[in-house]
């Protein structure tokens, strides 16, 4: 019966993507949803799209291992991205009316740069997807007999066939749905975890003290780390096509910079109940947390909990995965088509050609996203690896591109490469510092060196209040 349910709404989900379909005529509808979306829709893919598998999955078994430190990153770090980008990025963003972020690098510095930071973010976005890959495999074999293999396969089929469809539109009508299932299915199965374990107290009391330690142990290393795990996904994930294609498909600005405090806002909240939910199922059934920390959250569901929570807790799980797989390919095929097919092409390429060069770079992305599913499956280790690249590489010039006159493009080309280098490099020599802080250090400095030494302007100058 299970299985049934399952079945029933991701043919569900796929229906909405065919139906979905009809409102995309051209490439803005497809990646933006014609900027039409009302605050709900817009609050809500934002919402569903930052709550994916490392939130559930990924998030909960490191904190049964390192408490509250080990999980700064997401879900704190993450809620505070969207905070940042709603008060500092979006509003200059949502002026220029362009398709991706990397024609915001265009507008900035020019040409080179617009390729330059597409070619930086694209790849970051596959080890994204195959996390989330990876964790609808996992449901899969959970409740069916499949392999990892197997279900991999059968996780990025279906979110390609509703991707490549309706694009945004599908995405963000499905993900309102999702976000509703969400919600749902976390409040029930934490009010389910609560009272067999006999009330919040018990699980609190029963819970080691490193679990609810919020700041680190004294000394400046300590801080350091402690400072750069809130900015992998704080500052990390705001020079990202994910983000910026979902904000930027709202109908207004004003609509757009509140969907991003409601998002976040909802995001904190919903993103600690898997950590408690976590925390009591390990109290209670000890076992299951022994025998695989990733799948403790469903195994308890299925091992302990009654038809209809098992059909609400797995569709929430398969809801927010499939919201935030969706997102994640879509974006690197926009910045493909539009960042490095459609300026090789120019005027030979109609917008209804874009449109379905589009919508083979979803399948492009998928296919190289379950290789990597396939050879990686932990699933918070790829989500961290993907905020990375993205913080020491084009978090600086996006920010100084907005905000400091007198960055240029010299400036923002060596802030890319020498903020990634020195983050490659330093990580080789696993330092006691995160390598992320070195490569951000180094990419700053190199965009006031390379500004100063070569000024030449912005392109053009942005309103910012």
């Amino acid at each position: 019966m299970l299985l049934t349910a399952i079945i029933l709404y991701l043919a569900i989900t796929i229906a909405i993507g065919a139906w979905a379909s009809k409102f995309v005529k051209g490439s803005n509808d497809f990646v933006l949803a014609g900027r039409s979306l009302p605050l709900f829709l817009s609050a809500s893919a934002l919402f569903a799209t930052w709550f994916g598998s490392e939130t559930i999955f990924g998030a909960s078994s490191v904190y049964l291992e390192e408490g509250l430190q080990g999980v700064i990153e997401d879900p704190f770090g993450g809620a505070l991205c969207l905070i940042l980008f709603g008060m500092f990025y979006l509003r200059p963003m949502y002026r220029m009316g362009v398709l991706t972020i990397g024609d915001v690098f265009k507008k900035i510095y020019g040409n080179q740069v617009e390729f330059l930071s597409t070619v930086f973010m694209v790849p970051v976005f596959f080890g994204y997807v195959a996390a989330q890959l990876v964790a609808l495999s996992l449901i899969f074999g959970t409740v069916t007999s499949l392999s990892i293999t197997e279900g991999i396969l059968v996780s990025a089929g279906i979110v390609v066939i509703y991707t490549f469809l309706g694009g945004m539109w599908a995405i963000s009508i499905t993900d309102f749905l999702q976000t509703i299932m969400i919600v749902l299915g976390l409040i029930v199965v934490a009010v389910l975890v609560t009272k067999e374990a006999g009330g919040i107290d018990v699980i609190l009391e029963s819970a080691p003290a490193e679990s609810f330690q919020f700041f680190p142990d004294p000394g400046f290393n300590s801080w350091i780390n402690y400072f750069g795990a809130w900015i992998i996904l704080g500052l990390g994930s705001i020079p990202s096509q994910d983000i910026y294609q979902r904000v930027m498909s709202s109908k207004s600005e004003k609509v757009a910079v509140q969907s991003t405090y409601l998002a976040g806002g909802f995001y904190l909240t919903f993103g600690l109940l898997p950590l408690f939910i976590a925390l009591g199922a390990k109290v209670l059934y000890p076992e299951l947390y022994l025998e695989n920390q990733q799948m403790l959250l469903p195994s308890k569901v299925l091992a302990h909990g009654g038809l209809p929570v098992q059909i609400i807790f797995f569709g929430a799980l398969i809801s927010a995965i499939m919201s935030t797989a969706s997102s994640g390919v879509l974006a690197p095929a926009a910045l493909i088509s539009g960042n490095l097919i459609k300026p090789l092409l120019k005027e030979k390429l109609t917008d209804k050609h874009l449109l379905w060069i589009l919508r083979f770079s979803v399948l492009g992305v998928a296919l190289i996203s379950v290789s990597m599913a396939l050879q990686d499956s932990n699933i918070y280790e790829l989500v961290a690896g993907a905020s990375i690249l993205l913080l020491v590489s084009l978090f600086v010039p996006l920010t100084t591109g907005l905000y400091w006159k007198k960055s240029s493009k010299v400036g923002a080309i060596l802030s890319m490469t020498i903020g990634m280098l020195t983050y490659l490099v330093v990580d080789n020599l696993e330092p006691e510092i995160s390598s992320h802080i070195y490569g951000l250090l180094a990419s700053a400095i190199a965009m006031m060196a390379g500004s100063l030494l070569f000024p030449n302007k912005p392109q053009v100058s942005y309103e910012l209040s």
